[in-house]
């Protein structure tokens, strides 16, 4: 017997559900790397801070909010919140990098990708608003 099976080539064989999944799980997955390299004071990132003018304590601040986002994407019910607090987090990210006079486009990257899972989960916003 045959499957019953239609592939796009655009979007291969994988379901587009399962796409969604894989990109928030590796969303999730580069905010702990990075949250935790500002918590544990990776050099790079104390410089980073340094450089930005605000202390350090921005430093784990940033790490605390990153960590406890990508702890929220892996949570169904929580991953549109996960998101908000990376959209103004990764906007920060975007206008420091402009400050140093660094490449912004990573931060603008997770930011939309950031965006587009917000933006997916907005039912369940618009659930808890409209009550």
């Amino acid at each position: 017997m045959i499957a019953n099976h239609t592939a796009t080539p655009a979007t291969g064989n994988i379901p587009t559900a399962r796409r969604g999944r894989v990109a928030i799980i590796a969303l999730a997955a580069m905010f702990v790397f990075a949250g935790s390299s500002k918590l544990l004071g990776a050099p790079a990132m104390v410089g980073l801070f340094n450089a930005i003018g605000l202390g350090q304590w921005f430093r784990y601040f940033t790490g605390v909010i990153e960590v406890i986002a990508a702890v929220a994407l892996l949570i169904p019910s929580a991953a549109v919140f996960g998101a908000m607090l990376l959209i103004p987090t990764m906007f920060g990210a975007a206008a420091a990098n402009l400050f140093l006079g660094q490449s912004p486009a990573v931060p603008l990257v997770l930011l939309l990708v950031a965006v587009a899972v917000a933006w997916s989960r907005r039912n369940q916003l618009q659930g808890m608003f409209s009550n």
